[in-house]
C-alpha cells in the first residue's frame, strides 16, 4: 500500500492539500514549517516507489513558489551541466538513487553551493542515505539533516484514498469493486489510480455503472 495524491485530474498540481498523510502527518508538518526558517537544515525523504516522495517535494516547491521563491529541481533526468542559481530559495534533489556518476558529481556541487548560500535543500530516494548506491560524499550530505521514512498507508487508509479519488471523479465504487481492486492487483496506489482512470473512461464509453463485471470486461479487452 502506497500513498498517492488525492488529486484527480492529470493537470492538478501536486500539493499538500491533495496529499493523504496517513501515518506521515509529522513529515508534512515539518515540510510546511520549513519556509518559516531562515536557514533550515536539509531534508531527505525515503521510501519505496509510490510512497509519495516526489508528490511531497513538488508540494514544497509549490509552496515556496507561492511565497515568491525560486526553485531549482534536479532529478535523474537532469543534465549534469545544470547551473547553480544563487537566487533559488529551494534546491530539490529527487530520484537520488538513480544518479549516474556525472550527475552525482553535479548533485554534490549543487548541494555544497546551496548550503553556502543558505538555501533550503530537500531530497529524496528509495533507500536511506547510508544505503544509496552513490559516492560517499554525496551520501553523507543527503543524510546530514532531517531524514524521514515515509510509511505505507493502512488498508483502511488505502480504501479511504481510493474512495475520495473516485468520489471526486464522480465514480461510485461499491465495496465489491473496492475489494476486487485491493485483493487482485498490486497495492501500488499509483498503479491503482491509473486503473481507476481507465475504468472511468471505459464506463463512460459503455454508459454503464462501475461494477466488477465491467472491470473484468475492460481488463479482458485490454488483453486482446
Amino acid at each position: 500500500m502506497r500513498q498517492i495524491p488525492l488529486g484527480l485530474g492529470p493537470d492538478e498540481p501536486h500539493s499538500f492539500d491533495n496529499y493523504f498523510p496517513g501515518p506521515n502527518a509529522a513529515v508534512v508538518a515539518h515540510l510546511h514549517a520549513l519556509n518559516s526558517h531562515q536557514r533550515p537544515a536539509p531534508v531527505y525523504l525515503w521510501g519505496e516507489a509510490g510512497a509519495g516522495k516526489t508528490h511531497l517535494l513538488q508540494s514544497l516547491a509549490l509552496e515556496v513558489k507561492a511565497l515568491g521563491g525560486r526553485v531549482g529541481w534536479y532529478d535523474a533526468g537532469a543534465s549534469p551541466e545544470m547551473d547553480f542559481d544563487d537566487t533559488w530559495r529551494l534546491l530539490v534533489l529527487d530520484d537520488s538513487e538513480r544518479y549516474g556518476p556525472d550527475q552525482q558529481q553535479r548533485a554534490f556541487a549543487l548541494f555544497v553551493q546551496a548550503t553556502t548560500h543558505g538555501q533550503l535543500i530537500a531530497s529524496a530516494g528509495r533507500w536511506p542515505p547510508v544505503d544509496l548506491p552513490l559516492r560517499d560524499d554525496l551520501r553523507t550530505r543527503l543524510g546530514w539533516g532531517h531524514v524521514f521514512h515515509l510509511q505505507p498507508l493502512s488498508e483502511s487508509d488505502c480504501r479511504a484514498v481510493l474512495r475520495q479519488a473516485a468520489d471526486r471523479r464522480g465514480i461510485f465504487l461499491s465495496d465489491d469493486v473496492m475489494s476486487y481492486l485491493l485483493t487482485r492487483f498490486s497495492r501500488d496506489l499509483g498503479s491503482l489510480m491509473g486503473l481507476l482512470d481507465r475504468l472511468d473512461r471505459f464506463a463512460l464509453a459503455a454508459q454503464r455503472a462501475v461494477t466488477v463485471p465491467l472491470l473484468k470486461q475492460m481488463l479482458a479487452e485490454e488483453r486482446q
